[in-house]
């Protein structure tokens, strides 16, 4: 019996380690979800929009919004519409080689298409196996001239 079990658990090991996913492909797997978050603002499916927040998401802006229920209900205003007030897309994309967490960066276009700021969130990989977003934050493009040297 020791020996079943034994082998079950190296079975079972051997074959976790055969589906765990490189850091590449964990990183396409956030690039693809920050991608799918940012088509239900062109989609304009606030539904959809929901189902990438985590529960105890947090979101900073004007102020700070804490909750899935908290940010959903503020974002819904930018969903109203046919056309959508602003998009986004993955730019930079970075994860832990734990799998649990991803960051993702990148530009926030008008609907003119004129790059108006950078967003920047952080992915975390819940049990269900789907990327959620825990972090969000935006910030205007910034042109800051030649940085100057310290005194």
């Amino acid at each position: 019996m020791r020996k079943t079990l034994s082998l079950t658990a190296t079975t079972m090991l051997s074959a976790s380690l055969a589906f765990a996913a490189t850091n590449a492909e964990l990183k396409e797997e956030v690039r693809q979800t920050e991608t799918a978050f940012a088509k239900t603002m062109a989609d304009r499916d606030h539904a959809a929009f929901a189902s990438f927040l985590g529960t105890e998401t947090v979101f900073f802006g004007q102020g700070v919004l804490r909750g899935k229920a908290a940010v959903a209900d503020a974002w819904k205003k930018f969903y109203e519409g046919q056309a959508p007030p602003f998009s986004w897309q993955p730019e930079h994309v970075e994860v832990l080689d734990s799998g649990e967490l991803g960051f993702s960066s990148g530009p926030v276009f008008d609907p003119a298409g004129k790059r108006v700021g950078t967003f920047n969130s952080v992915w975390r990989k819940e049990k269900d196996g789907k990327w959620r977003i825990i972090f969000d934050n935006g910030c205007p493009r910034c042109d800051c001239g030649q940085a100057k040297p310290n005194p």
